[in-house]
């Protein structure tokens, strides 16, 4: 197999239909993000209570560093936890 041929057959992955990545926070049109709205927070914490970063969670640049300042916030507030033992 030389060193510029493609791969092909099972082992090659197809990234055919991936879903397009937009930011739910711009779709519902939102002015800010609230410290105090829980669930909306925990959907951007996983497990390990780190921030999900912007090419995961598909928001845009404004709306993620709104969403960093409120999950900070409520960290602050004992509301999310910062980590989990």
């Amino acid at each position: 197999m030389g060193m510029g041929r493609k791969k092909s057959g099972p082992g090659r992955r197809r990234f055919l239909f991936r879903r397009r990545k937009y930011c739910k926070f711009c779709e519902n049109k939102a002015r800010w993000i609230d410290h105090l709205d829980l669930k909306t927070l925990q959907n951007y914490t996983p497990e390990r209570s780190k921030i999900l970063p912007r090419r995961i969670s598909g928001t845009c640049a404004k709306h993620q560093r709104q969403l960093m300042e409120a999950i900070k916030r409520a960290r602050v507030l004992a509301l999310l936890p910062f980590t989990s033992d």
